[in-house]
């Protein structure tokens, strides 16, 4: 089951979540401060985190400076209705979604389903040849050493990887940048990642056997 760690200190939405998010198959820890959700963090593992920013102990933004530190666990910020500060203060962080109270279970768990396929999943290894992806540490390594990817470099791998055998256009990894990412990426900012991501990835960029090119429609990696 897809383990997930809930921020939040107000007792009947633990209550209310926790019970819910159990019926749609996902295991729930709850952490009602900043404290105990570092402590949570550091001894188990987490496929998504929860995030209320209001926290009785600390606060949530400190919370998510500290996952996006030390990994790439994906986070959904749970923010008052309207506020706009904490949205874009989230996304600064690091936050790959946010979700306004009150909000409809339903449409949480259509966030969590699409987060965890953007970014990976339910915290395994995914491979590529001879590329390693560590979707609980946010790595990627070839032959054991470091890949160094940025950010969107990372997000972008993971599109890949999650939509194998599948022709992907410019417009939709566009979307899919902009989606987790929450900032503007623009066509000629997608050209240079790709180059980027080649350069890391692949043993000859200039020929590329991992992210191919299908002329006129865009790209593919092989199932």
């Amino acid at each position: 089951m897809t383990k997930l760690l809930l921020v939040e200190d107000d007792k009947s939405i633990v209550a209310n979540l926790t019970e819910f998010l159990a019926t749609e198959g996902y295991t729930v820890k709850n952490a009602s401060g900043q404290t105990e959700a570092l402590k949570l963090l550091a001894e188990e593992q987490f496929s998504l985190v929860l995030l209320d920013i209001s926290l009785a102990e600390g606060n949530g933004f400190a919370v998510c400076k500290a996952i996006k530190t030390d990994s790439n666990i994906p986070v959904i910020f749970l923010t008052a209705s309207g506020d706009e500060y904490s949205t874009v203060t989230g996304f600064e962080l690091g936050a790959d979604d946010y979700i306004a109270k009150p909000f409809r279970p339903r449409e949480l768990v259509t966030r969590i389903k699409n987060i965890l396929r953007l970014t990976g999943g339910a915290g395994t290894e995914i491979r590529l040849g001879d590329v390693v992806v560590d979707t609980v540490r946010g790595t990627a390594t070839k032959d054991g050493k470091d890949l160094y990817l940025s950010a969107l470099e990372y997000r972008l791998l993971l599109v890949f990887l999650n939509n194998r055998g599948r022709i992907l256009s410019r417009t939709q990894l566009l979307e899919a940048i902009w989606d987790i990412a929450g900032e503007f990426v623009n066509d000629n900012t997608l050209t240079v990642y790709i180059k980027r991501l080649r350069e890391k990835i692949e043993d000859d960029p200039q020929n590329p056997e991992m992210i191919r090119t299908v002329r006129g429609l865009g790209y593919k990696v092989d199932a």
